[in-house]
C-alpha cells in the first residue's frame, strides 16, 4: 500500500469522480484508476460501487478511506515536523466570513505562500455557521470565524484578534452631541447584522433593555455598508475598516454610551487533525490581521490618482441631513461577516 494509492483513493472521494482527482494529483484518469485497481487487488475488496454513474465508496471504502485520512495527516504532520517547510505540499481547506475576505485575508494568504510555498490554499468565504458546520464535517481543515457559538469537544480554537464596531450613520441622519445614550437610537431605523457578531450584539442589546422600533436585517457587511452610507438608518461597522469613510465624510462615527463590546475572531480546527502545519498558519493568522488594510489602500490609491485641487476624489464628501424612509422590516442577502 502506497500514498499514491490513498491520495487516489482520497481525491476520487472528495471530488466525486476519477478525471478529477487526476487533474487534482496532475496525473492521469487511467493511472488513478490503476492506484484503486491495486489497492482493491492487494485487499481483495471492492473499494467503488460500479453499479453507479458517480464513483460511490462501498462501506469497505469508507472505512479505507478514514484510515487513508489519518496516514496522509500524519505523513504531512511528519514532514512539517522534521522536513524542510519549502518542501511541504498540501491543499489547505480554509474557511473565512466576509469581513477577513474583504480585509486582511490577501495579506494572509501571501504570509503563507512565502513560508509554505508548494501549499496551495483553497479559501471558502461563507456564513460562519455554515463554516462551522462544514469544519465539523470535514469539509475544511482550519476556519477563522467571529467567536459566536458555544464551544465543541471535538473543536480546539485560538484568538487571532478582534474587532472594535461602533455605531455609524450617514453625517446629520442623527443629532449626536458630546455623549449619545444607547435609548435615543431606538428612534431610528437600525441596520442589525444577523452573522456572528450580530448574534452576539442581539444578546448585548436584549441585556441592555434596547429595542429599536424600525430595523432592516442583513447578513451581509458590505449590504449595511451600503444602506448606511444612503442613509437608510444606523448601523454598527469595524471602526479600522471604515476609518476612511469616515475621515472622507461619508460616515459619522456616534458617540453612544456604552460603547459595543469588542468581538474576538479565532482560528477553529478540529483537534483530532491539529497539525505542526495548522499551528504555524494560526500564528501567521495573528502576524497578518489588520482589518483596515483593504479600504486603507483603496483609498490611498484613489487620492493618489486624485488631481491637485478636485474635491475628494471619486469621493465626495457628504453634507446636509437624510431623513430615513419607513419601511418594513426586511431581510437580505447571505451572512459573509
Amino acid at each position: 500500500m502506497t500514498f499514491k494509492q490513498l491520495e487516489a483513493l482520497y481525491w476520487v472521494a472528495q471530488l466525486g469522480g476519477f478525471r478529477q482527482a487526476a487533474a487534482r494529483l496532475y496525473t492521469t484518469q487511467s493511472a488513478v484508476s490503476e492506484r484503486i485497481q491495486e489497492l482493491e487487488a492487494q485487499l481483495g475488496v471492492a473499494l467503488f460501487d460500479r453499479s453507479q454513474r458517480a464513483a460511490r465508496l462501498t462501506d469497505k471504502g469508507q472505512e479505507l478511506l478514514l484510515a487513508a485520512k489519518r496516514m496522509l495527516d500524519l505523513r504531512q504532520d511528519t514532514l512539517a515536523r522534521l522536513g524542510d517547510p519549502a518542501m511541504m505540499t498540501r491543499t489547505l481547506r480554509l474557511g473565512v466570513t466576509e469581513l477577513t475576505a474583504m480585509t486582511w485575508l490577501p495579506g494572509f494568504i501571501e504570509a503563507i505562500h512565502r513560508d509554505y510555498p508548494r501549499v496551495t490554499v483553497e479559501p471558502a468565504v461563507d456564513m460562519s455557521r455554515q463554516l462551522y458546520r462544514q469544519l465539523l464535517d470535514d469539509e475544511l481543515d482550519l476556519v477563522i470565524v467571529p467567536k459566536a457559538y458555544p464551544s465543541h469537544p471535538a473543536l480546539v480554537s485560538v484568538q487571532v484578534g478582534e474587532v472594535r464596531n461602533a455605531f455609524m450613520c450617514k453625517p446629520g441622519l442623527v443629532d449626536a452631541g458630546a455623549a449619545l445614550p444607547l435609548r435615543d437610537l431606538s428612534e431610528h431605523r437600525m441596520l442589525v447584522d444577523t452573522s456572528g457578531p450580530g448574534i452576539l450584539y442581539d444578546e448585548w442589546f436584549k441585556a441592555a433593555g434596547f429595542t429599536p422600533k424600525d430595523t432592516l436585517a442583513s447578513n451581509s457587511v458590505v449590504a449595511l455598508l451600503g444602506l448606511t452610507l444612503s442613509g437608510m438608518g444606523v448601523s454598527y461597522f469595524p471602526v479600522e475598516t471604515v476609518r476612511p469613510f469616515i475621515e472622507q465624510g461619508l460616515l459619522q462615527c456616534l458617540p453612544v454610551k456604552p460603547e459595543l463590546p469588542r468581538v474576538p475572531y479565532v482560528a477553529m480546527q478540529k483537534a483530532s487533525r491539529k497539525s505542526e502545519l495548522t499551528t504555524s498558519i494560526i500564528t501567521l493568522a495573528q502576524a497578518s490581521y489588520d482589518i483596515g488594510a483593504f479600504f486603507r489602500m483603496r483609498f490611498a490609491a484613489l487620492a493618489a490618482q486624485t488631481p491637485p485641487g478636485s474635491h475628494e476624489g471619486h469621493f465626495p464628501r457628504a453634507r446636509g441631513k437624510t431623513v430615513a424612509h419607513q419601511a418594513p422590516m426586511a431581510r437580505t442577502g447571505k451572512e459573509r461577516t
